[in-house]
């Protein structure tokens, strides 16, 4: 078993979880939560070399720049329509990032 494949997918499915969290309850801590999550995932996918580490890493970063502008947008203006619409838009790439890694495993399990 590869431990840092483990933490990878790990942290990626914790940011998805983590931002369909904040939507369901709109809590300031659980979009905290999911940003903080989602930025530790970008951060694991930098160093991935696989056939899909590119797309991971762009659909890493559009969740990271819809649920960190979202924290800000909450905590200065009170807005929760606007922030619930970026966490939204987190969510979905964080769907296609899982996507991704599901579709990479299957690929890498072909060769052996």
């Amino acid at each position: 078993m590869d431990w840092g494949k483990v933490i990878y997918v790990f942290f990626s499915l914790m940011s998805l979880t983590s931002t369909a969290g904040f939507i369901y309850d709109h809590s300031t801590i659980a979009l905290f939560v999911a940003a903080s999550l989602n930025l530790v995932s970008t951060i694991l996918k930098i160093g991935v070399r696989n056939l899909l580490a590119a797309e991971l890493l762009a659909s890493s970063l559009v969740a990271d720049l819809h649920l960190i502008p979202a924290f800000i947008y909450l905590q200065v203006s009170g807005n929760l329509e606007f922030t619930v619409a970026l966490a939204i838009g987190a969510l979905l790439a964080n769907l296609f990032s899982v996507g991704l890694v599901f579709i990479e495993s299957s690929k890498t399990r072909e060769q052996y």
